[in-house]
């Protein structure tokens, strides 16, 4: 079933949880009803046990330019513009909520992504985009830093040059030099994008859900720590997934050689 509203598109099919930004004469520019609703449908993702995977992606020919910038204009407000609550309302929750989410968050970059657009795709698990997409840090073009966690991702994909680089000066970066620089998973030809999404979507739909919540978990955590801490990330989530029916269901699908069913749920007796 798909679900239209003003400013996004939802479907949601067999595990799959499919957002689509949908303001598409604005290049999908937020404003603040398409963040809130999009907070709205993250936190439902959050404690629905059918959806197994986030699909986010643009209608139209972009992906995302970030604010609406009509939407935050100095001129049609009355005393200062305070963009600090912007960011805390509107664009840190959906950040959080993707990074938290216990499944994979898969973007696909249909085409611009800028601003906020750039940093909201960073934030998800796996990013495919279209080889004529462009990823613009366009902040300092107006006077702003990045946000929606853009200071955060880029130097840890990147290194400080080229995440120094691309917010000061704010020039586009294509798909394929974003693969090649591994700030995204994979640069796919345009009429080949969805496709390629979709196959991957399902996997992850008819995957070991709670597995892959965990090495989402292992994984983000891992940056500024060290070994040994490290090593008990790992020691308490294999011990989760040691117990979920997917393991058991891996092995003997392993043992009997044939392709695993797996139900994407945790050991009984609910999460841990």
């Amino acid at each position: 079933m798909t679900v239209e509203a003003e400013s996004l598109l939802v479907e949601r099919r067999d595990g799959v949880l499919r957002i689509t930004l949908n303001r598409p004469d604005r290049l999908n520019a937020f404003n603040e009803a398409m963040s809130l609703a999009l907070i709205a449908h993250l936190d439902e993702a959050t404690f629905d046990d059918s959806c197994r995977v986030v699909l986010l992606t643009g209608a139209g020919r972009g992906f995302c330019a970030g604010q609406d910038l009509g939407d935050r204009d100095p001129a049609s407000q009355e005393g200062p513009l305070d963009l600090g609550a912007t960011i805390e309302r509107c664009y840190n929750p959906i950040i959080k909520r993707i990074r938290d989410l216990d499944k994979p968050v898969v973007c696909a970059v249909n085409g611009v992504a800028a601003g906020a657009g750039v940093n909201l795709a960073l934030a998800c698990d796996m990013v495919f985009a279209a080889k004529s997409a462009k990823f613009i840090q366009a902040f300092s073009k107006i006077g702003l830093i990045p946000d929606s966690g853009g200071t955060f991702f880029l130097p840890q994909l990147l290194g400080e040059a080229r995440a120094k680089g691309l917010a000061l000066t704010g020039a586009p970066l294509t798909a394929e030099q974003a693969e090649s620089w591994g700030m995204i998973w994979k640069a796919v030809d345009d009429d080949a994008l969805m496709a390629e999404v979709d196959t991957q979507v399902q996997a992850f739909a008819q995957g070991p859900t709670v597995a892959y919540g965990l090495i989402k978990k292992a994984i983000q955590g891992a940056h500024g720590g060290d070994l040994t801490s490290q090593l008990e990330v790992e020691r308490s989530g294999q011990r989760t997934a040691g117990r979920t029916p997917d393991y058991a269901e891996g092995v003997r699908a392993f043992l009997e050689k044939r392709p695993p069913v797996f139900k994407g749920t945790h050991a009984k007796g609910g999460r841990t």
